[in-house]
């Protein structure tokens, strides 16, 4: 029994080195960019600068020109997202619990959108854009990912983990099926929608080839494109450099940690039932 217990105790202390260790590696660049932004300007990447200032977040705030990017990031970020909840769970709702005939068809239509890159479908898509004179307008920069699959599909298999039984309740209390999904299944989908809202708003913030191929405007910069072109500028200004990625990554990192608990459980129930 003593035996059985110290080993256990062993491969807990085992496994949180190890965890310690991954941690570790996978932190060391985040923290090398932390620290070097408060060196001061033009000098070399470094874990500890021999002094320390907030300079260089003031310079790259302001040659950056970072305010517009970020009011432009977080509209089309929170637009997008939008977007995709609204359909992700009328798809996913109707995938889950209606039965009409061709939705397996649907289902698999769906999935295999999962493995075609955007940049496939680039020119089709600038064509339609042009032809909707879309082009340079906050709607090539959301409506090309407002309907994602794997928005559908996670919603889709959290709906099919929620018990038939309550919808049948409601139904009998007299609620239609858009009452259902916004009264009953969308209140315990949480999880899921934390999941998908992180997963879009993260990747639409950290986006950098729609502004880059679907907008000229200067006015129309997000963020990831103003970035790019920072870097340009300041090639050998480390320190700036760092500051000016330190302030385009703070946002979602503090969106993450909010909402990592709901995440979590949302990836670890979603599929549980077929």
């Amino acid at each position: 029994m003593m035996k059985s217990s110290w080993n256990q105790k062993s491969g807990d202390i085992v496994s949180l080195a190890v965890l310690l260790l991954g941690a570790l590696i996978v932190l060391l660049p985040l923290l090398v960019v932390f620290f070097t932004s408060f060196a001061p300007s033009g000098a070399t990447p470094d874990m500890m600068p021999k002094s320390w200032s907030l300079g260089n977040y003031q310079d790259a705030w302001a040659r950056g020109k970072f305010l517009l990017a970020f009011a432009n990031s977080t509209l089309v970020a929170i637009a997008v997202t939008a977007f995709q909840l609204i359909t992700s769970a009328l798809a996913g709702y109707a995938l889950a619990r209606l039965k009409f005939r061709g939705r397996q068809a649907i289902l698999l239509v769906v999935l295999a959108t999962l493995v075609i890159p955007f940049q496939l479908l680039v020119i089709p898509i600038f064509l339609v854009l042009k032809w909707g004179h879309l082009i340079n307008t906050y709607g090539a920069l959301i409506l090309p990912t407002a309907v994602n699959g794997f928005g559908i599909f996670l919603l889709r298999q959290y709906f099919q983990t929620i018990p038939v039984e309550l919808e049948e309740a409601a139904t009998i209390d007299g609620a239609n099926r858009l009452q259902i999904l916004w009264r009953v299944l969308l209140p315990l989908a949480r999880p899921a929608l934390v999941t998908l809202f992180l997963f879009t708003f993260i990747a639409e913030w950290n986006d950098l080839f729609k502004p880059l191929v679907f907008t000229t405007r200067p006015e129309l910069r997000t963020v990831q494109l103003a970035l790019a072109e920072f870097q340009e500028q300041f090639t050998n200004n480390w320190p700036l450099m760092m500051a000016a990625v330190t302030i385009a990554t703070v946002p979602v990192m503090i969106l993450f940690l909010i909402g990592q608990r709901q995440f979590i459980r949302g990836i670890a129930t979603t599929g549980m039932k077929n």
